[in-house]
């Protein structure tokens, strides 16, 4: 997936020191954790539609 578009918010230190430590957990960047998160959330609330079956 080509990235085309940044995206910046604030949040709080907690929030930033678990978003860390989880994507460290999951060998994968903060942004990658985070945009798997908001797809995930998207996904499940009708946001986005659900991924193609292979």
């Amino acid at each position: 997936m080509v990235k085309q578009t940044a995206l910046s918010f604030r949040v709080s230190a907690d929030l930033k020191e678990a978003l860390e430590r989880a994507a460290k957990d999951d060998d994968r960047s903060v942004s990658s954790l985070v945009e798997r998160i908001l797809k995930s959330w998207l996904t499940e609330k009708g946001y986005l539609p659900p991924p193609e079956q292979s």
